[in-house]
């Protein structure tokens, strides 16, 4: 699957959490570049990479092997909650309803 997000931190910050994140799951970190990481292990392979968009935003791509939700897709999403926690630490996510 695809999932993308869009942040206000620098594109080193999203790496170096990405790097804290991912390995607190198990997975180890394959191939390492300037703006992109790949993570494998036994939830599946993921890779994420950055990129400056719009002036000041970062935009976050990840892109994992699995098919449909599986538990890699949703810890990718649990990334991006922890990402916008800490562009914002003030703020709290609550349902929508």
């Amino acid at each position: 699957m695809r999932h993308f997000y869009r942040t206000s931190l620098t594109p080193d910050t999203v790496l170096a959490s990405a790097d804290r994140f991912f390995a607190a799951l198990g997975l180890s970190r394959g191939t390492v570049a300037a703006r992109s990481r790949s993570f494998s292990g036994s939830l599946g392979t993921l890779t994420l990479s950055v990129k400056m968009e719009g002036g000041h935003y970062t935009f976050v791509e990840v892109h994992t092997d699995q098919v449909g939700e599986s538990r890699l897709d949703k810890n990718v999403k649990r990334f991006f909650n922890a990402v916008h926690r800490t562009a914002d630490p003030r703020h709290t996510i609550e349902a929508g309803y």
